[in-house]
């Protein structure tokens, strides 16, 4: 059988929409500077949908180290990967100070997130190793651990009871295999906002050995007192084993790092596959990663500009009754109950006819019977973009109420 016959996107969990909404729900384009409002489809709307959380991605000095990082070395200098010829003193200079903000002794730049986490996660375990990890789990963790030639076990989302059951599983088999435990969670899971149960999991280490791996996507820049994530925010940093941060987010950029102890990242520089066979970051990207950490650790200006419009958003839905579910980050969702046609229905009422640009989240990513539009604030956002949302919130919800929407 030829195998391009059993490709139709029609049976795939999103490919099945991709017909009706390919390009406004799918793929749309927003466009013009990057900022709480742009275009969509020629219509200014107030975007509430991209990871510009410090707000950096059109800072004069971002723009302009940028700017000066393209016309100096343009796009393509250093070439060839990090080990045969694309080292530059830039890039260590760049990793170690990664390194330090999130108080770890070594660092190592990857040239995407979810390339690197799963490639981190190929490297550090081998067939006699355990992975135990958080069933909400991004899905290059998910991937990471399949790829795993050796035993995995999942726990229950944030559940210590369920957590100490598998790893009571995963050393026993890991012992009988003389191998190790990995565990692996997420600073702040990206889709609900939650916060992953670090101490807990660090409290744990007191019954068990194993090793902590910390995805930080969201975390980082955001979280803690300095910005230096989640591990910072509950004061376990030090119990972290493995940090995992990425450029996407709060840098307004491409890339990531990890970080931990120089031993396991000089290990990792000498077998990720991902970043051995791989061209080296592109130095525009280097130096404006350099200037965004700059701008992180100046000050917290940016992050508490970020958390005063988190703050006023989040309070804003709640005291109109809506359901944020348990979010304690800047990751802002909002539940209702209903199915595919009524979150469609109520993002283009949003789009089109208030001007709200938010992202709609459905099945299989939340249960069956549930519906969530996910709101990103940033630092670039105003008083007054949080003020039109709430009262285009509260539109959808007497409608709702009213039945406009069956």
């Amino acid at each position: 059988m030829d195998i391009f016959n059993k490709l139709d996107t029609s049976k795939t969990d999103l490919g099945k929409y991709q017909a009706s909404v390919h390009g406004y729900m799918t793929f749309p384009k927003l466009e013009g500077e990057i900022g709480p409002v742009m275009t969509f489809r020629d219509k200014k709307v107030i975007t509430w949908s991209i990871n510009n959380y410090l707000g950096l991605a059109n800072l004069p000095e971002v723009r302009k180290a940028d700017a000066d990082a393209a016309a100096q070395w343009g796009m393509a200098y250093p070439m060839g990967a990090r080990m045969m010829s694309g080292e530059t003193k830039y890039h260590e200079e760049l990793e170690q100070k990664l390194a330090d903000f999130v108080s770890k002794e070594s660092g190592y730049l990857l040239n995407y997130g979810y390339q690197g986490m799963v490639s981190i996660i190929d490297s550090l375990v081998d067939r006699n190793d355990v992975i135990v990890y958080d069933s909400d789990s991004h899905a290059c963790i998910l991937d990471g651990s399949r790829l795993h030639m050796g035993k995995r076990f999942v726990f229950k989302h944030n559940d210590m009871d369920s957590l100490n059951k598998q790893l009571k599983h995963a050393t026993r088999v890991a012992r009988r295999n003389n191998g190790g435990v990995l565990v692996i969670t997420e600073g702040v899971f990206g889709m609900e906002g939650d916060l992953g149960n670090l101490k807990a999991i660090t409290d744990l280490k007191e019954k068990y050995e194993f090793r902590l791996f910390i995805d930080d996507a969201h975390g980082f820049g955001t979280m803690g007192e300095t910005g230096a994530g989640a591990g910072e925010y509950f004061g376990v940093q030090d119990k972290v084993d493995i940090y995992f941060g990425t450029f996407a987010k709060a840098m307004a950029g491409i890339g990531a790092f990890v970080a931990g102890p120089k031993a396991v990242i000089d290990y990792l520089r000498y077998t990720m596959r991902s970043q051995i066979f791989a061209k080296s970051l592109p130095m525009p990207m280097v130096m404006g990663a350099l200037k965004r950490l700059e701008i992180i650790k100046r000050d917290t200006t940016q992050k508490d500009k970020l958390w005063s419009v988190v703050n006023s958003l989040q309070k804003g839905l709640k005291d109109n009754g809506f359901n944020l579910g348990v979010t304690e980050s800047p990751v802002t969702p909002v539940f209702f109950d209903g199915d595919d046609t009524l979150v469609i229905k109520i993002t283009k009422d949003l789009r089109e006819n208030y001007g709200i640009f938010c992202s709609a989240v459905v099945y299989p990513v939340i249960p069956k019977g549930k519906i969530m539009l996910r709101l990103i604030p940033t630092a670039s956002h105003e008083q007054e973009h949080v003020d039109k949302t709430i009262a285009a919130f509260k539109e959808v919800q007497k409608k709702l109420k009213d039945g406009v929407y069956a």
